[in-house]
């Protein structure tokens, strides 16, 4: 009995890792010049974030040295237009994105959004996301974390690492995952599903 208590206790502690891929989220008013007046995003798939949707709209992202096409675009739509990609894509791109927290944006790098009905050309908003964890209150709790925390994070395996600095998001509309991007996963050996754990 002991033993499956303390086989539950640590399963409790287990965190789900989702990867991010290279994606944009657009502002209403970029979304019309993208892809023409009234345009509406189409929702591909839902994705782990409650109310949070891949969208079958895609764009084509410009910077001084390169372009990456196909890019994603994630629903609903923002405040801001706010493109978060990876260190590797910022060689690609020829751009330097600074790594930030989801929605600090002010003097963060600008780049070209091209779409099919036109072209936005954004001074700021493109980022490399830093590394974080959503959580539910009741998670958080659980954790002994409040929301803006800063954690360390082991992952396991052949390719383990310690993530520092993870930050903690909690809301009531969030579902317990942390997000690292591609870069950060191919380099632990990490696939969406894994699990991690909160070390200090």
């Amino acid at each position: 009995m002991k033993c499956k208590q303390n086989q539950r206790e640590e399963d409790e502690k287990k965190i789900p890792i989702g990867i991010s891929n290279r994606h944009v989220h657009l502002s209403a008013h970029d979304l019309e010049i993208l892809f023409g007046r009234d345009a509406k995003l189409t929702i591909f798939k839902d994705l782990s974030q409650p109310g949070q949707y891949a969208c079958e709209e895609k764009v084509t992202l410009v910077g001084p040295k390169g372009v990456i096409e196909n890019v994603r675009i994630l629903g609903p739509t923002r405040k801001q237009t706010q493109v978060e990609i990876s260190v590797s894509d910022c060689f690609k791109l020829g751009v330097r994105a600074p790594i930030r927290d989801s929605g600090d944006l002010e003097g963060s790098a600008g780049l070209t959004l091209v779409g099919p009905a036109g072209s936005v050309t954004v001074p700021q908003g493109c980022i490399i996301a830093a590394r974080h964890i959503h959580m539910h209150p009741k998670d958080a709790e659980g954790f002994g974390v409040k929301d803006g925390d800063r954690v360390d994070v082991q992952c396991y395996g052949p390719r383990g690492v310690v993530f520092c600095e993870v930050l903690a998001r909690v809301n009531e509309n969030y579902r317990l995952e942390m997000h690292v991007d591609m870069d950060e996963a191919n380099a632990a050996s990490l696939k969406n599903g894994d699990f991690v754990k909160i070390v200090s």
